[in-house]
């Protein structure tokens, strides 16, 4: 089995007007991937996504990329990935290069598993579960707090037992709204609070206390990705699991964060980070450090899928 074709495909959605939603950060009109189905002369097809620059990740893979790739057998994973990434390192290591590589790899990963006949995750641990648990992950920004309780209700009402909203409105808005997420909630669900990389140091410091406080099951992204130190800083005195990750990649991205001792939980992304490779990796690398994973992931469901194989495993 031999690398014959690489397509790229952006897709994009537009919210009809006047949906989209508010957060920290401005307005969501759009979602957007990219989509790469890596194609076989025996006519097999692996699919990846990368979550990034759309013009970035096309230029990387079809100019760069591809021809390294083609005649190359899919199956030969970690030295395909090692061999994209010496020849990406000296414009990539992070950001969108890495992200395509990542898409490649995962791709890479579906063949291998389309070829042996087994899910990918037993291909990362032979004892892999069938199952892992998922959280809502919505609770944006309302405009009311009988509103973001509403919409509380409706997560347990489908059955979840997690669910993520994002913070960043400042000062007591913040707990007004953690307090009607609770109510709509109830006590027995875990409740997860994604800061919006909004906070300075004492401001985080005093929020990571109320919501030790409220029992909440971690307090995301409290500042930049390049804020390491504030991360430790923050970790040493808060009560409460500090997470981060979504904007970090490669496996020495998160060693550094796990060397800092910066987080409790790391979130790497497989449409972001590197691919499966790098999620299953750190995966491993945060168990010996304590720590654990929950992936990030956005906008298609093949990074949902990707993801979920990584921490099946």
């Amino acid at each position: 089995m031999r690398i014959a074709w690489i397509d790229v495909t952006t897709l994009v959605f537009a919210y009809p007007p006047p949906h989209g939603f508010r957060y920290a950060g401005g307005a969501c009109t759009h979602r957007l991937t990219t989509l790469l189905e890596l194609r076989t002369d025996c006519g097999r097809t692996g699919i990846g996504s990368a979550y990034s620059h759309p013009d970035l990740v096309r230029v990387c893979i079809e100019q760069h990329l591809a021809p390294l790739l083609i005649g190359r057998d899919p199956r030969e994973v970690e030295a395909l990935w090692r061999k994209m990434y010496l020849e990406t390192r000296w414009y990539g290591r992070k950001g969108a290069a890495m992200s395509a590589l990542g898409a490649i790899d995962t791709a890479l990963w579906d063949l291998r598993g389309q070829a042996l006949g087994v899910p990918v995750r037993r291909l990362l641990a032979a004892d892999a579960r069938d199952a892992v648990p998922a959280y809502a992950s919505g609770l944006l920004w309302h405009d009311s707090e009988a509103s973001i309780a509403e919409e509380a209700a409706r997560h347990v009402a489908d059955g979840f037992r997690r669910m993520k909203m994002r913070l960043g409105y400042g000062g007591p808005q913040d707990l007004a709204m953690i307090d009607a997420v609770r109510s709509g909630a109830g006590p027995d669900r875990d409740i997860m609070v994604d800061g919006s990389m909004r906070y300075t140091p004492e401001e985080a410091a005093r929020l990571a206390e109320a919501l030790a406080a409220r029992g909440i099951f971690w307090f995301e992204e409290p500042f930049e990705p390049d804020a390491v130190e504030a991360y430790a800083a923050l970790r040493r005195i808060a009560r409460v699991p500090i997470a981060a990750g979504e904007n970090e990649f490669g496996l020495e991205g998160f060693r550094e964060l796990l060397r800092e001792r910066a987080v409790d939980i790391v979130q790497a992304d497989a449409s972001r980070a590197g691919g499966i490779s790098v999620v299953a990796a750190v995966g491993r690398e945060a168990a010996t450090q304590g720590c654990r994973l929950a992936p990030h992931t956005w906008s298609d469901a093949i990074a949902v899928i990707a993801n979920a194989q990584a921490v099946a495993a």
